[in-house]
């Protein structure tokens, strides 16, 4: 047998493992229905309350736009970051990754497989956004598909990264929901993914202006809102990549995969 072939024969079972795994995941998540309610649907539900509140213009749009590209922000933190720092927690916990690592799942397989079905709810609920704002408020689809795309995939990474450092940090599992929503509502409100923030005390503008997700809606905004090019924000883009390259080396230095006390 060439090298190739023996290339081609390891490739297969590795390809089989992977969608195995990703369709697990995806069945887990979806048969949760607190997970789908508060991963999910909860940015669906806000953006009709909020949509409802907000008239007149902002950002030199119509109100309705801004608040559908703040809560894709918010649901890029709430899914990428918030829901996947919980779920390791809980499975690290539980003595479910632990017992992973037993089985003929290659780790490398375990954590792709996870973070693409992170992306894929993330996507879907963005999709699930955009449709919701078209019926109810006339907002338009984004002018510039493949920007719109990258910014995605670039936030659900730099999220993803900060989730699977935030849980490397997180020492129990009753404790994963309380730490993560106190970083997470907090962050959402002083970033701007809930309404506008120039009317805040300076200090908490002062907090928001280092957080992660204000850059995030910030590429949001001039993608979604002014038609731009995600390129067109490259400091937008540094920070968010310098908070994702910190998450990632965090968790290279502090995830474990069995329970704390083991």
């Amino acid at each position: 047998m060439s090298a190739e072939a023996i290339r081609i024969a390891v490739r297969r079972p590795a390809r089989r493992l992977f969608v195995h795994q990703l369709r697990s995941e995806q069945l887990v998540f979806w048969r949760s229905s607190e997970a789908a309610f508060f991963i999910f649907l909860f940015p669906l539900l806000l953006f009709v309350l909020l949509g409802s509140v907000y008239s007149g213009h902002y950002q030199g749009v119509p109100a309705a736009w801004a608040v559908l590209a703040g809560l894709v922000g918010y649901g890029c933190a709430n899914t990428a970051f918030a829901g996947l720092a919980i779920q390791l927690v809980v499975r690290r916990e539980n003595g479910i990754l632990k017992r992973l690592r037993s089985t003929p799942l290659p780790p490398a397989t375990y954590v792709v497989a996870l973070l693409v079905s992170t992306l894929t709810v993330f996507a879907l609920q963005t999709v699930a956004l955009l449709l919701l704002g078209r019926v109810f408020y006339g907002t338009p689809f984004p002018p510039d598909w493949g920007s719109f795309l990258a910014i995605i995939v670039i936030g659900a990474a730099a999220f993803a990264a900060l989730g699977t450092a935030t849980a490397s940090a997180i020492r129990s599992a009753e404790g994963s929901s309380a730490v993560v929503n106190f970083i997470l509502l907090p962050m959402a409100f002083l970033t701007g993914s809930f309404g506008p923030v120039h009317k805040y005390p300076a200090v908490l503008r002062a907090i928001g202006d280092v957080l992660p997700l204000k850059y995030f809606v910030k590429l949001v905004n001039a993608v979604y809102l002014h038609g731009n090019g995600f390129w067109t924000q490259p400091g937008a883009l540094a920070v968010l990549g310098a908070w994702g390259a910190a998450g990632l080396v965090f968790t290279a230095f502090k995830f474990r995969w069995e329970p704390h006390g083991s």
